[in-house]
């Protein structure tokens, strides 16, 4: 995957059948700055086009990781070792309550191959069977189809809500929707010495 030459990469937090997450490096940053820079993401995320941003961006989730134990994982392709975006849970204020968030992005090259719907069950498991979350949601801008696509796939729920500059999507799946799923899937698996 890596050569002796790369930055040492952390080992993942959880693994799919395509897909590794792992914590994220500072090395990651320019990759990062990639999955940003096209012109749909940069739609949604437009301060995300400065370097500092995305350096803010990689350590607001390395304090993520120390202190809730999870954030935004570095997203890679298992078969190459690939950075191909990220996804995880962070928590977020949504009408005033602290809650579990799924988030993804994924680099422009590798979207609509089911990687962010992927990553994001994952995640849901994840939040749910290693967490202990009781309710965790997606908020997404109601113009960013791709996203809200997503969300459709892995969540039980979708209303309108007030939040930042206007109205957003709120997609989410409560603990007792999750664990009524006919076959609940659990796609990941956990490295237990890195939480």
């Amino acid at each position: 995957m890596n050569s002796a030459s790369e930055p040492a990469r952390s080992p993942c937090v959880l693994t799919t059948g395509r897909l590794g997450l792992r914590r994220y490096v500072a090395a990651d940053a320019p990759a990062l700055f990639d999955v940003f820079a096209d012109p749909y993401a940069a739609r949604f995320y437009p301060a995300m086009n400065d370097p500092q941003r995305i350096q803010k961006w990689i350590d607001w989730n390395l304090r993520n990781y120390e202190e809730h134990g999870f954030g935004l994982w570095a997203v890679e392709r298992l078969a190459d070792g690939l950075f191909i975006g990220d996804a995880g849970l962070t928590m977020q204020t949504i009408e005033g309550t602290p809650r579990h968030e799924i988030g993804y992005h994924i680099h422009v090259d590798h979207r609509g191959q089911g990687y962010a719907t992927e990553a994001a069950r994952a995640c849901l498991d994840f939040g749910f069977a290693a967490v202990g979350a009781s309710f965790i949601c997606s908020a997404v801008h109601p113009e960013n189809a791709a996203s809200a696509t997503v969300a459709t796939r892995i969540h039980a729920d979708r209303r309108e809500f007030e939040w930042h500059s206007g109205r957003f999507l709120l997609f989410s799946t409560t603990a007792g929707q999750w664990g009524a799923k006919s076959e609940p899937s659990r796609p990941f698996q956990t490295d237990e010495s890195n939480p």
